[in-house]
């Protein structure tokens, strides 16, 4: 049986949607900053992109698709820079930002409410596809992956951002804010689904299982990541220190293109 498809896990996507539309007032002010800078920095410690390569180095003329777009910002920095982006977000409050920054700032794109296991997309539909959070961690690897791999064309990328499966070994098993250990905290077989106490799910594999997923979907891997910050890099979130951050990747960058 698919792992996606075990008992109680099905509610996710409608948990998830209600999770993020409370959430949503609070990544207002940091949508609004990625919105108005130019500079393009990634995760939570906003590593700048020169370190972790997120983007193909050409984007202008292509087709790009944001899985989980939230606030949008992720395709506007791809709309500034020449390519056609496309976003799908399962929250409707998430994109009610996005659409009255596009208002503000003058950039428009097409935003989907959707479901990032299963678009609306067309086959073959897109050069790229990126998600920074968004479905990286709020939707079913098992499911998301394999539909990303659908709607890329052959030789199409797609780059993905979460948190690292070292972070999560060492999270406290019911408290997503606790901060992290340097002890595990958590077993590394069977790692998949995590529900935490605000009613939200987020997924995430070993990485041996990636490997084996992403490949089964048809897409090679070019290239794991696992960022180390910058010297003095900080973040609002409570979760991990810079100095824990430093000695240890907090979040991970997948890169595969389709065959």
């Amino acid at each position: 049986m698919d792992k996606s498809t075990a008992a109680g896990v099905d509610d996710h996507v409608n948990r998830n949607r209600e999770a993020w539309d409370r959430f949503a007032a609070d990544y207002v002010v940091s949508g609004h900053r990625n919105w108005a800078s130019d500079e393009v920095t990634w995760g939570i410690f906003s590593v700048p992109e020169s370190r972790v390569g997120m983007l193909p180095p050409e984007l202008a003329g292509t087709d790009v698709v944001e899985l989980g777009c939230g606030t949008g910002y992720v395709s506007a920095w791809m709309a500034r820079r020449g390519a056609r982006p496309v976003g799908i977000d399962n929250s409707p409050a998430q994109l009610e930002t996005a659409r009255r920054f596009q208002m503000e700032f003058g950039l428009e794109f097409p935003l989907h409410l959707g479901d990032a296991e299963q678009t609306p997309f067309a086959d073959e539909s897109f050069d790229f596809a990126i998600s920074e959070y968004g479905a990286a961690i709020w939707c079913d690897p098992y499911r998301w992956i394999p539909e990303a791999a659908r709607i890329l064309r052959p030789g199409g990328r797609l780059s993905f951002l979460g948190n690292s499966v070292l972070l999560m070994l060492t999270t406290a098993s019911d408290d997503d804010e606790a901060p992290v250990s340097e002890r595990l905290q958590r077993p590394l077989f069977g790692m998949h689904r995590f529900a935490w106490k605000d009613g939200s799910v987020e997924f995430h594999l070993p990485h041996g299982e990636m490997i084996r997923l992403l490949r089964k979907s048809g897409l090679d891997v070019e290239d794991l990541v696992e960022v180390q910050i910058p010297e003095g890099a900080t973040t609002p979130y409570p979760c991990v220190s810079g100095e824990w951050a430093r000695r240890w990747p907090a979040e991970e960058v997948w890169k595969a293109r389709k065959r």
